[in-house]
């Protein structure tokens, strides 16, 4: 292994980690499973789809997705609807109550990591957490 090699997985290894701590941490600000959290939070941004889907975006198998859905429709977070373009084909979509929850959650979850970043970082700190955001949405959307 190169110099660079080294540098890189000590790099990856010490990210892993403070990137586990901080989503456990909001985590515990969760009103229901980070699983369901996703799925309400996909549906909140790309709109109504399939099961399939959901499960390709959220990368689980088909079967898990399903028991997610029948848990969020349960609770009346999402509904079932025929698709419009193929009757074969059922799509899901957030209910009023769906995202009356994902806003309550969004906000005390963002409330706490507000607050932190107030209390606990610099205003340089502020600025270099901004310019960094780029850089993990890269890395969280990488193959």
């Amino acid at each position: 292994m190169t110099v660079t090699q080294d540098v890189d997985l000590e790099l990856a290894g010490e990210l892993r980690v403070v990137l586990g701590r901080l989503v456990r941490r909001l985590r515990a600000e969760h009103s229901f499973p980070l699983t369901h959290g996703s799925v309400l939070g996909r549906l909140d941004r790309a709109g109504s789809t399939s099961i399939g889907d959901l499960a390709t975006a959220e990368r689980v198998r088909p079967q898990s997705m399903t028991q997610t859905i029948a848990d969020l429709e349960a609770a009346g977070l999402v509904a079932r609807r025929a698709d419009p373009a193929d009757g074969r084909r059922t799509l899901i979509e957030l209910t009023e109550a769906g995202q009356r929850k994902l806003f309550e959650d969004r906000a005390r979850r963002e409330g706490w990591l507000a607050q932190a970043i107030a209390e606990d970082l610099s205003e340089s700190e502020r600025r270099l957490l901004a310019r960094a955001l780029p850089l993990l949405e890269r890395l969280s959307e990488s193959a």
